[in-house]
């Protein structure tokens, strides 16, 4: 009998399948994670493909007022001019423009739009992802990263809708997207925090607060 692989989050070494719609999952017993299988991941020249064609203005209100459940955590809890990376900014930066706009002091990271490998050896009073940790097959790896960025009582906000139990997660929308690959529970967040031992929040179904001590 096969061994179940390895969590991508926090390497528990069991998991069980999650089959749907011919891409096989995995989900990790410890953390909670649900992953997708490399084999079924998408070619990066056809995962930017689907990006290019977001349309994601950053004049959009209706993008701004998304992004605003994500960056209005930041405004109750850090005045500006703190500093702050946007992870995953994307063609259209709309949230890096919203931080400029009220005084913070903003850079931002994409790795098919924006490389700039050494903005994530800086340090940061705040970083914020949103839509973009579903995406990530090594989410141990990057989150451990954006986390060594932060500096002492900096915050790291996440936004990305998490996933429940196995029954919904078979016919959860989300999950067809074809860029979506990991996809969190509350509990992979609570073991994120553990870690870290940092402290943890949850301010809406798809946002999360770690606050680094």
């Amino acid at each position: 009998m096969p061994s179940s692989p390895s969590c991508p989050l926090c390497d528990h070494t069991q998991s069980y399948p999650l089959p749907v719609a011919g891409k096989d999952y995995h989900r990790c017993l410890g953390c909670e994670l649900v992953w997708l299988d490399p084999a079924c991941h998408l070619a990066p020249a056809a995962e930017k493909a689907v990006y290019d064609d977001h349309d994601n203005r950053v004049d959009d209100p209706g993008y701004r007022r998304f992004l605003m459940r994500a960056f209005g955590e930041v405004l109750s809890r850090l005045p500006p001019p703190a500093s702050g990376l946007d992870f995953g900014c994307g063609p259209g930066p709309a949230l890096i423009a919203m931080g400029c706009e009220a005084g913070y002091q903003m850079a931002g990271y994409d790795k098919f739009y924006a490389d700039e490998p050494e903005l994530l050896t800086r340090k940061y009073d705040f970083i914020t992802s949103t839509e973009v940790i579903e995406h990530i097959a090594d989410p141990k790896g990057v989150l451990n990263r954006l986390w060594d960025c932060l500096k002492p009582g900096g915050l790291l906000v996440l936004q990305t809708q998490r996933v429940l139990g196995d029954e919904r997660f078979i016919t959860w929308r989300y999950r067809h997207d074809p860029t979506h690959i990991t996809f969190f529970a509350e509990a992979s967040f609570r073991t994120l925090a553990a870690r870290w031992r940092a402290g943890v929040k949850f301010p809406h179904q798809d946002v999360v607060i770690f606050t680094k001590p």
